[in-house]
């Protein structure tokens, strides 16, 4: 069954091969930066604040690390290998900042299979102007059965005095 925009799809084991790719992208707006705030506790002000940030190293608002680093566990989880997938272990390298309304592209590249059904994968993110601005490895132990499931809706989140 081929994977659509209603469903999640995983790649078992069995299926991966070495060079094998995957993409996931995804806009960060000022809706899920301060979500992302909210959820993870980090209220740096060079996330939140516009004035503390313009007198930053980078001048205006960035996105948390981290929220790039989500961006490449939701590929993982949800694109290759997909559902079933236990994540082991990331390494991650900070290129350069990630602004508000950047888009984002997780390119991720199966480096080598092990044994007892471990992967570990190239992750490379990338910015609207193909300019990387985290790199790393993951480890995984890939799925061994298939499945093909509905994605689950998320509840409509909204912050106060925002709608999101």
């Amino acid at each position: 069954m081929s994977g659509t925009l209603d469903t999640l799809e995983n790649l078992t084991y069995d299926e991966l091969h070495e060079g094998d790719t995957a993409t996931f992208t995804r806009t960060l707006s000022e809706h899920e930066l301060v979500l992302f705030a909210a959820v993870s506790g980090d209220c740096n002000p060079v996330h939140l604040d516009p004035e503390f940030a313009a007198s930053s190293m980078f001048g205006e608002r960035i996105a948390h690390g981290m929220w790039s680093g989500s961006l490449i566990s939701a590929a993982l989880a949800t694109v290759m290998p997909g559902p079933g997938t236990v994540y082991l272990d990331q390494s991650l390298s900070f290129k350069r900042p990630v602004k508000l309304n950047d888009t984002l592209t997780v390119n991720l590249t199966v480096l080598r299979k092990d044994t007892k059904n471990r992967v570990v994968i190239r992750c490379i993110v990338t910015n609207q102007n193909n300019r990387k601005v985290v790199t790393g490895e993951a480890k995984v132990i890939a799925p061994t059965e298939k499945v093909c499931l509905h994605k689950p809706a998320l509840p409509k989140v909204t912050i106060e005095g925002h709608n999101g």
